[in-house]
C-alpha cells in the first residue's frame, strides 16, 4: 500500500489516481463561484512542495464533493515561479508550481478556486531593500516578527500593502485568473511608527501618533478611525486590480476592523473562526456567524474551521477529536454558513480527521438543496454594539462589557429560542422588519437617533428587553444625565447618584455582596421561581426611580453581611426597589390607525453578566420568562427535551428547516468534546399561515417521522440526536 492509498484507506471511496479524463463535474457550469457550498483550504508550509501528493489532496476534494478551494499562493511565501523581487520563492518550489497544478486540477472538477496571500511578514533581502515597508514600535526599533524572529512584520498601512502586494495580486491575477484573493492578517498588528504612519496620521488629523493602545483615549481612538481608513484603500485598491484582470472576481478582506463596511462592500466572506479556545461553548461559532450576517444580510459566508487544536499555544499540527469538529462545524452550518476545513501543511501527519470531515460533507452535499436559505425566520434580535466595545468603559463596573451579550445568548440557547443577531448601526425599519423582540444586553452607548428608531419600533408593536446601562451613554460613550430611552423604559438615573454633566456621583452601586432578590408575586416572569422567597442578585445595578406605575413581581434585598456567621441576616427584608421593570402599553384608542405598542422590561442590573459568570439556574429562569413575557406570542419551535439544544429555523425557495445542534456534553464550557451524547426531543413547529404542508423528513438521519397535525401545529417526535439534524418541511 503506498501512502496515497494509506492516507485514503478506510473512507468512503477507493484511493485512485484522477487522470483529465476521469476528474467528473460536481456542480453546475453556470453557477457563479459564490454559490458554492463546500469548501476545502490547504495552507501551504514552504516545504510542501517537495513532498506532499496533489493528487491525493484532489481525490479528497473529489471525495467530500468539495465544490471551492482556498490555497495559498503568496506573501510571505510564493508557492509559485514568481518573477516580483523580493517576493520569496519557496526554497523547495525548484521548477514546480504547485498553486497551478492545484488549480488546473480544481478546475477539471469544476471547482470555484481562491487564492490565499499573507502579507504580514517579510525576509531580510525586503529590509535590506525597503526598510521604510517595515513595521516600527515605540521606541523606533523595526519590529522582529514575534513567533519567526528571522522574520520582520510588515507596515499594513503604507507602501508594502499598497505597492508591492499590489504587483503580487496583479501577477497572480494575470497568472491564473482566480476567483478570488483572500487575504490573512493583512490589517496590521496594532500602532507602526514608521516614517509612512507618522506622516500620513499626522497629516490625516493634525496630531502624532498615540503612544498606548488605551481604547478610550481620544488619540487612540482618532487612530482607529485613520486605521479603518487606510485599510479600506487598500481592500479597494486591491479589489480594484483584481476586478481590472477578471470583474467577477474579489478581494476577499479577513479582519477588516468593522462588521458593518465589511457587510457594506464584501460580496462574499470568509469567517476565520477556527475553533473553540478557553472556555466558550461551541455555540461561538454561530454567533460569530450572526453578528456578520448582521451587517452583510444574506451574502455568502464560509465558516474556516480548523482541524487542528485553536489553543494559546498554537499547535499547528494537531487533530482535535471527530466530536470537537463535528459540534463545531454543525453550529456554523446552522447558523447558515458554508462549511470550508483548513489543513495546515499539506503534508499528512494525521488522517484522522479526514473521515469526519468527509461523513459531514456528504450529508451536507445529499441536502443541498436544504442550505440553500434565503431568509432566517427567527423573531428576536439580539442587538450587538461595535460603537458601544468601542467607545464605553473605564470603570470598574464596566469590565467585562462582552459578558452581558454571552449572558443573554446562553440563555436564549437553554430556553431553545430562535434568535438572530442585529447590528445597532441598522435599527432602521427595514432592517427590523420581521423581529417581534430587540434584546439590548447593556447597549449603552447609543446615539439620540439609535433611541429614536428604538422607540419607533416599539410605537409599531415591537418589544424590548434592556439590561443595565442601555443608553446611558451617547454615540461618543459621553455620559448622559438621565437614559437616551427613559421614556421608553420608563425609569430615570435617580437624581442624587446622576452621573453625567449634571450629575455628583456615580449611580451604580457595587459590587454587591450577598444581595439578593426578593420574589414577591405569581406574574409570568417568575413562573418556576414561586418556592423561592429570594434568588441571588446581579453583582451591579443601577439606581433609578420609576416615572410611571409599575408591577412589583421582584424588588431589592440590600447586601447584609456574609461574616461572621452570626450576623448573616438581611437587614431589609422589604424594599419595594424594583430590580425588573415591566410595562405594557395601553391598548389603541378606538377608532386609531396606529398600532398598539409592544412590551418593555428592563433589568437595572447586570444580570445578563452576573448569568454568564456564575450560570445560575435562578438567573437563567428570570431571563428567559422576561424574554418570553416580552415576546408576546408563541414561538415559531417549541422544543421538549432533557438536552441543550441550540435552534435555527431558516426559509428556503420552497421549504422551511429548523436546525438542532445538540450541545449536550459534560464539555460543554471547555473544549475538546469527547464524544457525542445523543438526546431525544419533542418537537412542535408553526405552519406560516401561507403555507401548505406537503412532507417532513429528518435530513441528517434520513428518517421520515410520524407527524402529528393540530390546526396550524405539527409534532414529532425524534429519537437520538447526535451532533446535528435538521427538520425539512417542504411546501406543497
Amino acid at each position: 500500500m503506498n501512502r496515497r492509498q494509506f492516507i485514503l484507506a478506510g473512507l468512503g471511496a477507493p484511493a485512485i489516481t484522477l487522470g483529465p479524463a476521469a476528474w467528473s463535474q460536481t456542480a453546475a457550469t453556470d453557477q457563479p463561484w459564490t454559490s458554492r457550498m463546500r469548501w476545502a483550504q490547504l495552507a501551504f508550509v514552504e516545504n510542501d512542495p517537495k513532498r506532499y501528493d496533489p493528487d491525493l489532496w484532489l481525490d479528497y476534494f473529489r471525495l467530500i464533493h468539495a465544490d471551492g478551494a482556498l490555497l495559498s499562493a503568496g506573501g510571505v511565501v510564493a508557492f509559485y515561479p514568481t518573477n516580483i523581487p523580493f517576493h520569496h520563492r519557496s526554497d523547495w518550489l525548484g521548477n514546480s508550481d504547485p498553486v497551478g497544478y492545484m488549480i488546473k486540477g480544481c478546475r477539471k472538477m469544476n471547482m470555484s478556486v481562491v487564492l490565499r496571500t499573507d502579507p504580514h511578514a517579510t525576509r531580510q533581502d525586503m529590509f535590506d531593500a525597503h526598510p521604510d515597508y517595515i513595521s516600527v514600535t515605540a521606541d523606533g526599533k523595526p519590529r522582529r516578527h514575534w513567533a519567526n524572529p528571522e522574520l520582520w512584520v510588515t507596515c499594513a498601512y503604507g507602501p508594502y500593502n499598497l505597492v508591492f502586494m499590489t504587483d503580487v495580486h496583479r501577477e497572480i491575477m494575470e497568472r491564473y485568473q482566480p476567483d478570488g484573493i483572500f487575504s490573512n492578517r493583512w490589517a496590521g498588528h496594532g500602532i507602526c511608527y514608521c516614517r509612512h504612519c507618522t506622516e500620513n496620521f499626522k497629516k490625516a488629523t493634525g496630531l502624532d501618533l498615540p503612544r498606548s493602545e488605551r481604547r478610550l483615549d481620544p488619540v487612540y481612538q482618532k487612530w482607529e478611525a485613520w486605521r479603518k481608513d487606510r485599510l479600506r484603500e487598500v481592500w479597494f485598491t486591491w479589489d480594484g486590480e483584481i476586478r481590472k484582470h477578471r470583474a467577477g472576481s474579489r478581494f476577499i478582506p479577513n479582519g477588516f476592523p468593522d462588521k458593518l463596511e465589511t457587510g457594506k462592500y464584501a460580496d462574499f466572506f470568509f469567517a476565520d473562526q477556527q475553533a473553540r479556545r478557553g472556555i466558550i461553548p461551541p455555540w461561538s461559532n454561530a454567533m460569530g456567524a450572526k453578528e456578520l450576517r448582521a451587517g452583510l444580510g444574506m451574502k455568502p459566508i464560509v465558516n474556516i474551521f480548523s482541524v487542528g487544536v485553536e489553543e494559546e499555544y498554537r499547535w499547528k499540527d494537531s487533530v482535535q477529536s471527530d466530536a470537537e469538529i463535528r459540534i463545531w462545524v454543525a453550529e456554523g452550518v446552522a447558523a447558515g454558513m458554508r462549511p470550508c476545513f483548513v489543513k495546515f501543511g499539506a503534508y499528512i501527519y494525521d488522517k484522522r480527521w479526514m473521515k469526519a470531515v468527509e461523513k459531514m460533507y456528504d450529508a451536507y452535499h445529499r441536502n443541498e438543496a436544504y442550505l440553500n436559505n434565503t431568509a432566517p425566520l427567527a423573531r428576536i434580535g439580539l442587538v450587538y454594539s461595535e460603537q458601544t466595545n468601542q467607545k464605553y468603559g473605564g470603570k470598574p463596573w464596566q469590565e467585562k462589557s462582552n459578558e452581558h451579550a454571552l449572558g443573554i445568548y446562553q440563555a436564549l440557547v437553554e430556553d431553545h429560542l430562535p434568535f438572530e443577531m442585529v447590528n445597532d448601526k441598522l435599527l432602521d425599519a427595514g432592517h427590523l422588519n420581521g423581529f417581534k423582540l430587540l434584546i439590548l444586553p447593556n447597549i449603552a452607548a447609543l446615539s439620540d437617533s439609535q433611541c429614536r428608531q428604538l422607540k419607533d419600533f416599539v410605537a409599531a408593536g415591537g418589544s424590548l428587553v434592556a439590561t443595565f446601562e442601555t443608553s446611558l451613554y451617547d454615540q461618543d460613550g459621553r455620559p448622559r444625565d438621565d437614559f437616551g430611552l427613559s421614556g421608553l423604559l420608563g425609569v430615570s438615573v435617580d437624581p442624587a447618584t446622576a452621573s453625567g454633566t449634571g450629575g455628583q456621583t456615580d449611580p451604580v452601586e457595587g459590587p454587591m455582596r450577598n444581595s439578593y432578590l426578593r420574589i414577591k408575586s405569581d406574574h409570568q416572569v417568575v413562573q418556576g421561581l414561586e418556592d423561592s422567597y429570594k434568588i441571588i442578585n446581579s453583582v451591579y445595578r443601577v439606581k433609578v426611580k420609576p416615572n410611571v406605575s409599575f408591577p412589583d413581581p421582584v424588588t431589592l434585598i440590600p447586601t447584609y453581611p456574609d461574616l461572621p456567621m452570626e450576623d448573616v441576616y438581611p437587614r431589609q427584608e422589604e424594599t419595594g426597589v424594583r430590580e425588573l421593570y415591566l410595562r405594557e402599553p395601553a391598548a389603541t384608542p378606538a377608532g386609531s390607525n396606529q398600532a398598539r405598542g409592544g412590551r418593555v422590561a428592563y433589568f437595572p442590573g447586570d444580570l445578563d453578566r452576573s448569568f454568564w459568570q456564575m450560570l445560575s439556574t435562578d438567573h437563567s429562569r428570570l431571563l428567559r420568562n422576561t424574554i418570553r413575557w416580552a415576546l408576546e406570542e408563541p414561538p415559531i419551535v417549541i422544543l421538549e427535551t432533557k438536552g441543550v439544544i441550540d435552534v435555527a429555523v431558516w426559509a428556503q425557495k420552497n421549504s422551511m428547516t429548523v436546525h438542532l445542534v445538540n450541545l449536550t456534553n459534560p464539555m460543554y464550557m471547555k473544549g475538546p468534546f469527547r464524544d457525542i451524547l445523543p438526546v431525544d426531543a419533542g418537537v412542535r413547529i408553526h405552519i406560516p399561515t401561507d403555507k401548505k404542508l406537503a412532507a417532513v423528513h429528518l435530513l441528517m438521519s434520513g428518517v421520515t417521522p410520524e407527524v402529528r397535525h393540530e390546526g396550524s401545529v405539527i409534532s414529532l417526535d425524534i429519537k437520538q440526536i447526535e451532533d446535528h439534524e435538521v427538520i425539512a418541511l417542504d411546501w406543497a
